[in-house]
């Protein structure tokens, strides 16, 4: 099970994470979101941290080169993607990074989409159709439809996560609002229970 922390906007905050044991960093440079952080401060939380905590940029509908030129100055190990990504948009962020593709319910019913998680360094996440709202998935109507290798997104925190591992059993688990004290403002407590639970689970 891999845990990651998302909406990190802060180095204070990537270390809480990493010392709480999180795998990985979420780092948020979609410019709508309330957490969004600069490539800058993402490298040096990065730097801190060290090379076993994997540092994630995500990204919604933003171009191509913007995603790669942004990735680079931040020095992310990954890219997560949202949005309405093209095959060929998806395919051509894989070449240089592993490539964490979101996944609303709806999406799970489009063969255009489904076909890129096949590709290598592409591995499939399940959020809610509106990320960072807190708001779960219906983990019992999904059970039958979640890819294999899947991560696990959308309102999961210390007090659910134990039971979405166990319906849905996700490669990985991802949480971002309900670790907050506000956004952008990580709750030092909640996040260690989050990586509790989820590792317990």
């Amino acid at each position: 099970m891999r845990v990651k922390v998302c909406g990190t906007t802060s180095v204070r905050d990537a270390l809480l994470a990493a010392e709480a044991g999180a795998d990985a960093l979420g780092f948020i440079f979609a410019p709508v979101s309330r957490r969004l952080v600069s490539p800058q401060v993402a490298r040096e939380a990065g730097l801190r941290v060290g090379p076993a905590v994997g540092r994630v940029g995500v990204f919604l509908n933003q171009p191509l080169d913007e995603v790669l030129r942004t990735a680079e100055a931040a020095r992310v190990s990954a890219v997560q993607l949202h949005g309405d990504c093209p095959g060929v948009y998806v395919r051509e962020v894989a070449r240089y990074y592993p490539v964490l593709r979101v996944l609303s319910p709806a999406d799970l019913r489009r063969e255009d989409v489904l076909e890129t998680l096949g590709w290598p360094g592409v591995t499939p996440m399940l959020d809610a159709p509106e990320p960072g709202s807190g708001v779960p998935l219906d983990w019992l109507a999904l059970r039958e439809r979640v890819p294999a290798g899947a991560w696990l997104a959308g309102g999961l925190g210390p007090a659910n996560v134990a039971e979405a591992i166990r319906v849905l059993s996700p490669a990985g688990v991802d949480a971002v609002s309900r670790l907050e004290q506000e956004p952008g403002i990580k709750d030092p407590e909640r996040v260690r229970a989050f990586v509790r639970a989820a590792r317990q689970a």
